[in-house]
């Protein structure tokens, strides 16, 4: 049975780009127009809602990642927690469908600056970009946690880029807040509440490593340190692009640019924004791929666990990886990026995300209660995982009336 296990081939630091190429990438790029537009001057102040939505649960998952270090981690500690099947296989086929939406998003969120760069058809963009990942995820995970590591490291260089354009701009930030009118109860809810929702996409995939635990080397340490460190680190570079856009672009501006890091660039520097649209591009390339390996490994992990058919987790003798399973995630998000909007599809898996955080943070809980940790890993206050639990459903349960009232 070993042709049927997969690549322990992932140290600390190509874990931690990985981690990098999904957070700070393709989120960013794609709906910091929209975030901007909502919550206006208080966009820095939204981002660090959305991160401090996102601590708790990457806590959380931290510390349960080097409890149970597997693929399909989500399932296997809702399992492991309430010791329910059915509870943890809703929970595994949640997070794929969250990849899946995700994917769906990012690519979308690639169209605008494609197009920026060549006036192709939306369709035919959409069809090359989720036809081309699936085939990349279809390789080696070396080969393809590889290439997205390369990217990863491009795509942060962009961002800083665009940061360091605008740095002299940040003079008239004081002037900028006394001049604006007070964050009252209704802004807030409205702009930054709202807007963090939307924002929480770009925090999207720390959550997608612990599904690469059976390729980690050592996880019980290496997992709990490149989730903490892939959040704090994306968290550093979205408050200081916020606060650039605040200090140097108009707000309302940003709603209508289909390639609003590369208007940011332009506007600050006075050079071609091309540069940065090409960047963005293989950033929003980058998080599609990989949240098709990760779909594609809690399929896997799940057909481990007898709660999917085997066949669905078959992997190629060649490149060890779960072919089928790529390409079902591949075909689904094709369907979804064809008929989804990208704020539409980015609200969908925020909250789609928020649902399976609730439940691994209640989970946490009852793990916490019962087993101790294994020898070096994290062991957090029980205080974590409650806070971790009220702020997702909270924030669930908020959506919900909202969309039912």
């Amino acid at each position: 049975m070993s042709d049927q296990k997969l690549n322990r081939a992932l140290g600390f630091p190509l874990l931690v780009l990985y981690g990098l190429g999904t957070v700070v990438g393709a989120g960013i790029y794609a709906v910091i127009g929209e975030v901007a537009a909502g919550a206006g001057i208080y966009t820095p102040l939204t981002f660090l809602v959305a991160a401090a939505m996102a601590l708790f649960s990457a806590m959380s998952l931290a510390e349960l990642s080097a409890r149970y270090p597997r693929a399909a981690g989500e399932a296997v500690f809702v399992r492991e927690g309430f010791g329910l099947k059915p509870l943890s296989t809703l929970v595994g086929l949640l997070v794929v469908l969250s990849g899946i939406v995700s994917a769906a998003t990012i690519i979308n969120g690639a169209v605008g600056y494609v197009q920026a760069l060549i006036p192709l058809d939306r369709s035919i963009i959409v069809i090359t970009l989720a036809v081309s990942l699936g085939a990349i995820a279809s390789l080696g995970v070396r080969q393809s946690v590889g290439a997205a590591a390369v990217i990863s490291v491009i795509e942060v260089v962009g961002l800083l880029v665009v940061i360091w354009s605008g740095r002299l701009e940040l003079v008239h930030l004081p002037e900028i807040y006394a001049a604006a009118p007070p964050l009252d109860l209704s802004l807030f809810t409205t702009g930054v509440l709202g807007g963090a929702l939307l924002a929480f996409f770009a925090f999207i995939g720390f959550e997608d490593m612990v599904n690469m635990a059976e390729e980690v080397k050592d996880p019980v340490r290496t997992m709990p340190r490149a989730i903490l460190t892939v959040l704090v680190l994306s968290s550093i570079i979205y408050v200081a692009l916020a606060l650039v856009i605040v200090a140097a672009m108009d707000m309302e501006a940003l709603r209508d640019s289909g390639a609003p890091l590369a208007d940011v660039f332009a506007h600050t520097s006075g050079l071609d924004g091309s540069i940065i649209s090409l960047v963005a591009i293989l950033a929003i390339i980058n998080g599609g791929l990989v949240q098709i390996i990760m779909g594609a490994r809690v399929i896997y992990g799940l057909t481990n666990q007898g709660s999917l058919p085997k066949v669905l987790g078959r992997i190629s003798p060649k490149t060890r990886t779960p072919v089928l399973a790529t390409g079902i995630v591949s075909g689904l998000i094709l369907v979804l990026a064809l008929v989804g909007s990208l704020s539409g599809l980015a609200s969908i898996t925020s909250l789609l995300l928020l649902t399976v955080f609730t439940l691994i943070n209640l989970a946490l809980l009852r793990i916490k209660a019962r087993v101790a940790p294994p020898h070096g890993a994290p062991n957090y206050p029980w205080f974590v995982p409650v806070l971790g639990a009220l702020i997702s459903g909270g924030f669930v349960v908020w959506k919900l009336v909202e969309v039912l009232v």
